[in-house]
């Protein structure tokens, strides 16, 4: 009698477990977007509906009266057609120059210095350079409005050392108000920039300068071969930070030069603030705006895109 081959049945395996898991997950997730849900309404609500109605206004001509009027991109034309809005962007990227390679540049050198050593104190140290950033760009912009006044207390410094060939109104020269604004703004972010910094190479295992030590590298390799490394990711948000500060600066702009003299250190965002509310042409405060935001946006994804491959 020929064998007859039988196979048994594979036994059905219950589904259960699995949709357990998946029902969990979802719970799981519901709960997580509760938590956040207030927040993310009240990001909508008075960030995201608020710009979108600025992009909207952007397209338009509106005293912020009577009825606005489609006008396409003519705001954008003229802002890339007028000298006075091209000349405001171009002292952005100046005070980009100050805000954030003058002060990731000075950050670096102090980091460097105290990057392989371990300082009592720093906990208080790190509080007392942190302290810029934390007064009020407004009080901050009054102090240095009083100290380099024309006889203020940095040039009356110039003239008792037998520098009063270098004393000026600082913030009234057409040549030096611009970079006076910038290196204020260093000086409010460089705690900023070496808290971060600090707090990176804190991270550092001491090992790898006593290994680097050992291979005979002296203070300056040392510094390119384990610190920079090893504090890459601090020094992209303090550039991220630092860029950002430049841009939108208006608050110090407005406190200590309103733009002057004359047009020499208007920037974007101040000139946003004069054209909505002195000359009332919204609609283009809207498309400078936006601009502006767009340009922040850009140079964050440039700055950003170098270290998405470490």
């Amino acid at each position: 009698m020929a064998s007859r081959l039988t196979v048994s049945p594979r036994p059905v395996q219950s589904n259960g477990a699995g949709v357990t898991a998946r029902n969990q997950r979802r719970s799981t997730a519901l709960v997580g977007f509760g938590y956040l849900a207030p927040a993310l309404i009240f990001y909508g609500v008075f960030l995201i509906l608020p710009f979108l109605h600025s992009v909207y206004l952007s397209f338009t001509a509106w005293d912020g009266i009577s009825p606005s009027r489609w006008v396409g991109l003519d705001n954008y034309r003229t802002i890339l057609e007028n000298s006075q809005n091209r000349a405001a962007f171009g002292h952005a990227f100046v005070l980009i120059g100050f805000y954030a390679l003058l002060t990731t540049a000075i950050a670096l050198v102090l980091v460097g210095i105290i990057g392989s050593t371990r300082i009592r104190g720093l906990t208080v140290f790190r509080a007392a350079l942190f302290l810029p950033y934390v007064i009020a760009p407004v009080v901050t912009g009054v102090a240095w409005r009083w100290l380099m006044a024309p006889e203020g207390p940095i040039n009356s410094l110039l003239r008792a050392v037998g520098l009063g060939g270098w004393a000026r109104g600082w913030l009234g020269d057409f040549t030096w108000a611009l970079p006076s604004v910038g290196l204020i703004g260093t000086w409010m972010l460089l705690g900023l920039a070496l808290v971060l910094l600090i707090s990176g190479v804190q991270r550092i295992p001491v090992e790898l300068y006593e290994a680097a030590r050992m291979d005979g590298a002296g203070p300056v390799r040392e510094f390119f071969a384990v610190t920079l490394p090893s504090i890459r990711n601090e020094i992209t948000v303090v550039m991220v930070l630092a860029v950002t500060a430049a841009l939108r600066n208006f608050d110090l702009i407005y406190v200590t030069t309103q733009g002057g003299p004359g047009s020499s250190t208007e920037v974007p965002s101040f000139l946003v603030y004069q054209k909505a509310f002195f000359v009332g042409d919204l609609g283009l405060a809207s498309a400078m705006g936006v601009l502006l935001t767009m340009v922040i946006l850009v140079l964050t994804m440039l700055i950003l895109r170098p270290w998405r491959k470490g």
